[in-house]
């Protein structure tokens, strides 16, 4: 995250995740019950993963153009 950051540039970085972080803290916060700090976690970063993976597939990719 830090080498993402540093590349391109926090504004950048928050143009492309900030919707996909916040649809799959949500989703864990209130599907995700495993008992388990470690499951828990996994599964919010699988879930972010592939939102963000499916945001980028509809949308296309964002933040790396010069008019962003």
């Amino acid at each position: 995250m830090y080498s993402l950051i540093q590349t391109l540039g926090l504004q950048a970085v928050m143009k492309r995740e900030l919707v996909p972080f916040i649809v799959a803290f949500v989703v864990a916060e209130l599907f995700y019950k495993f008992h388990s700090f470690s499951l828990e976690c996994i599964a919010f970063l699988v879930t972010w993963a592939v939102l963000s993976y499916i945001q980028s597939l509809v949308i296309g990719p964002r933040g790396n153009s010069a008019n962003d």
